[in-house]
C-alpha cells in the first residue's frame, strides 16, 4: 500500500531495499578502480575510456545502461498513461531505426579514434579538418546538450523518492538532502573509478530493471488481463480533455501529423549516438567487431522498452479502479509518477524497493557517463587545445576528474533550481543542438569535401534556427491539483520551448524543428564549401589516413606515447603529451 495513500509517512521496507542497493552499487563503484585495470590510470585512455578494452558484454550493459536511462524508465509509461501509444511508443520505433544507421558509421568511429589516440568525437574533428574553431563548436555543443540530460536523471530519481514519501513541500534542504547524498556519492566513485564505475555498476541496473519489468508483465497477464487493460486505456484515450476538448490521444488529426511524427522519429534515431555519452562508451571497445556486434543486439532494449511503456496503460487501469493516483505528495498531478506508484500500490513493499532501486540506479549510471564524457571534450577540446596545449596525459587525467565533478554538481543545481517541466523542455532543445555537429562528424568520417569554415557556418545557422523556433512554441501551462479530494485543473499563463514540432518555412506542414534546422545546417555549409573551394581558400591539413577508418589497433605513435605516459606514472614524472595527430 502506498505510504503517499496511507498517510503512513516513508515507507521503512522500500527505503531499506533501496538503500541495500545503493550501498552494493557504492562500494562496486569502489572497487571498479581495481577492475580491468590497465597499467596506469593516470591518463584519459585509463580514466575516461576504461582502457579501451571493453568487449561485447560489458559494451552491451554500458550502452544499454547509457541509452536506456532512468528518465527512460519513468517517462515512456508516462507518455502512455498521459496521452496514449502515438507519443508513448514513439521511442521504441526510434530505438529501432538508430541502430542500423550507426552500424554504419560507428565502426569507423572506432577504427580512426583508435588509430589516432582521438577520446572525443570533436578530437576527430580537429584531426580531420584541422580546425580548432570547429572542434570547440562541436565540444560546446556536447557539454552544452549534456548537462540537461544529467538533469533529467534526476527528475527519475525525485520521482521514486516522493512514492517512498521523502518528496513533498517541506523545508527545501531535507527534501532534496537525499538526492544531494546520492549525487556526491555518485561523484566520488566517479572520481576515483572513471568509467570503470558505471560500466560495472550497468550490470546490476540492468539486471535488476529485466527482474522488474518481466514481473510487472506476468502481473498485467494474471492479475488484470491484457483485454481489461486495453479497454481501460481505450476508454481514457477516447473521452475529451475537460481543457482541451480533446481526447488525450488525438495527435494523427491530419496527413501533416504523419510528417511530424516521422521526422521526429528519424531525426531522435540520428541524434542518439551523437551524444558524448554515446561515443564515449562506442569508443571504449576493444574491437570494431564489438561496435558490429553490440548495434545487431542492442535493439533488445527496445523490446523491454515496448513492455515497459505498456506500464502506462496498467496505471491507467488502476487508476480507474481507486487503487492509486498520479499526485505527489504537493498534491499536483505528474504523470511521472504513473510507474513508481504503479509498483507502490499493487507490488509488495519490497519488491516495490527492488522497482525503485531500478530506476535509481538507472539513473547514477547515465549520469556518470555523461559526465565522464562532457569532462573529456572541456579537457581534450576547450582546456588543452586553448588554455594549456602542454598538457601531459597525467594532467588531462586530472583536469577531466575535476570537469566531471563540476558538471554533476552543475546538473544538480540546474534541477533543483528549475521545475520538472523546464527541465524537460532543455533536454528536448538539447536533442536539436547535438543533431547540428552529425554533419561535422559523420561527413567526416566519408568525405573531406566539406570545408571547414562552411561547416562552422552551417553548426551556427542550425543551432540559431533550432534555438529560435525551439523558444517560440508556447504552450499552456496546465496544473491539475488535488482539493479537498477533487481533482481541480487551472491554466497559468503559457511556457516557452513547449514543444519539438514547428511549422516549416513557407509551409504548413510540422516537422521536427532539429531536422528542419539541420537542412538549414546542410545548405548553409554545401553553398558556402562551393564559394570557398572557388575563391580557393586554404582548407587545412587532414591528419587521418584512409587506412585510419578500417583499422582495428592503434597506431605505432599512439602505442609509443601510451607506454611514456606508463613510463612516467610509474617513475614519477609528468609524462610526455599525447601526440594530437
Amino acid at each position: 500500500m502506498s505510504a503517499l495513500a496511507s498517510g503512513s509517512g516513508v515507507n521503512g521496507v522500500e527505503l531499506g531495499v533501496v538503500l541495500f542497493f545503493f550501498v552494493l552499487v557504492t562500494i562496486g563503484g569502489f572497487l571498479a578502480a581495481r577492475w580491468r585495470r590497465g597499467e596506469s590510470m593516470q591518463s584519459l585512455d585509463e580514466w575516461g575510456l576504461g582502457g579501451r578494452g571493453f568487449g561485447t558484454m560489458v559494451t552491451w550493459f554500458l550502452l544499454g545502461g547509457d541509452l536506456y536511462t532512468a528518465y527512460t524508465f519513468v517517462a515512456v509509461p508516462a507518455a502512455m498513461f498521459a496521452t496514449g501509444a502515438v507519443s508513448g511508443f514513439f521511442a521504441v520505433p526510434y530505438t529501432i531505426v538508430a541502430y542500423p544507421i550507426v552500424f554504419v558509421f560507428l565502426p569507423r568511429m572506432w577504427s580512426v579514434a583508435q588509430r589516432r589516440g582521438y577520446v572525443t568525437p570533436a578530437d576527430f574533428v580537429r584531426g580531420r579538418y584541422d580546425s580548432r574553431l570547429l572542434a570547440l563548436a562541436v565540444a560546446l555543443t556536447g557539454i552544452l546538450a549534456t548537462m540537461p540530460y544529467i538533469a533529467l536523471q534526476l527528475v527519475g530519481i525525485q520521482a521514486v523518492l516522493d512514492t517512498m514519501g521523502l518528496g513533498g513541500s517541506g523545508n527545501t534542504f531535507v527534501k532534496d538532502l537525499p538526492l544531494i547524498i546520492a549525487f556526491a556519492v555518485l561523484a566520488a566513485y566517479t572520481y576515483s573509478s572513471g568509467l570503470r564505475a558505471p560500466a560495472l555498476i550497468a550490470f546490476v541496473k540492468d539486471t535488476l530493471i529485466y527482474i522488474v519489468i518481466i514481473a510487472a508483465v506476468i502481473y498485467v497477464g494474471v492479475k488484470i488481463g491484457y483485454g481489461e487493460m486495453f479497454s481501460a486505456a481505450k476508454t481514457k484515450m477516447t473521452t475529451p480533455s475537460p481543457t482541451t476538448h480533446l481526447p488525450p490521444g488525438t495527435f494523427l488529426t491530419n496527413d501533416n501529423s504523419y510528417w511530424a511524427y516521422t521526422t521526429l522519429a528519424f531525426g531522435s534515431a540520428m541524434a542518439l549516438f551523437m551524444y558524448p555519452h554515446a561515443m564515449t562508451a562506442v569508443m571504449s571497445s576493444r574491437s570494431r567487431g564489438v561496435i558490429r556486434r553490440n548495434t545487431a543486439i542492442l535493439p533488445a532494449y527496445s523490446l523491454m522498452l515496448a513492455l515497459l511503456a505498456l506500464l502506462g496503460y496498467a496505471a491507467i487501469y488502476e487508476v480507474g479502479k481507486g487503487k492509486m493516483n498520479v499526485f505527489g505528495q504537493d498534491h499536483v498531478a505528474n504523470a511521472q509518477l504513473a510507474v513508481p506508484h504503479f509498483f507502490d500500490a499493487v507490488f509488495p513493499s519490497w519488491f516495490a524497493g527492488v522497482a525503485f532501486a531500478a530506476i535509481g540506479i538507472g539513473a547514477l549510471v547515465p549520469a556518470a557517463i555523461m559526465s565522464i564524457a562532457a569532462a573529456n571534450l572541456f579537457t581534450r577540446n576547450v582546456y588543452r587545445e586553448f588554455i594549456k596545449p602542454d598538457a601531459t596525459p597525467k594532467h588531462e587525467a586530472q583536469v577531466s576528474k575535476i570537469a566531471s565533478l563540476v558538471v554533476k554538481f552543475g546538473a544538480l543545481i540546474f534541477v533543483l533550481s528549475l521545475d520538472r517541466q523546464n527541465a524537460l523542455n532543455f533536454q528536448l532543445l538539447g536533442g536539436v543542438w547535438i543533431l547540428q555537429t552529425i554533419v561535422a562528424i559523420v561527413a567526416g568520417l566519408y568525405t573531406r569535401w566539406f570545408h571547414r569554415w562552411a561547416l562552422l557556418l552551417g553548426w551556427a545557422a542550425g543551432m540559431v534556427y533550432g534555438t529560435v523556433a525551439a523558444y517560440r512554441q508556447t504552450v499552456p501551462v496546465v496544473v491539475t491539483k488535488l482539493v479537498n479530494g477533487e481533482a481541480v485543473t487551472t491554466t497559468h499563463g503559457t511556457r516557452h520551448f513547449g514543444s519539438s514540432l514547428a511549422t516549416f518555412p513557407f509551409t504548413h506542414t510540422k516537422l521536427y524543428i532539429a531536422g528542419t534546422a539541420l537542412v538549414f545546417n546542410l545548405l548553409v555549409a554545401l553553398i558556402v564549401t562551393l564559394v570557398l573551394r572557388a575563391m580557393r581558400v586554404p582548407a587545412g591539413t587532414d591528419q587521418t589516413a584512409p587506412a585510419d577508418y578500417y583499422a582495428d589497433v592503434p597506431s605505432e605513435q599512439v602505442t609509443r606515447d601510451a607506454k611514456r605516459t606508463v613510463a612516467g606514472a610509474e617513475a614519477g614524472s609528468p609524462g610526455s603529451a599525447a601526440s594530437p595527430g
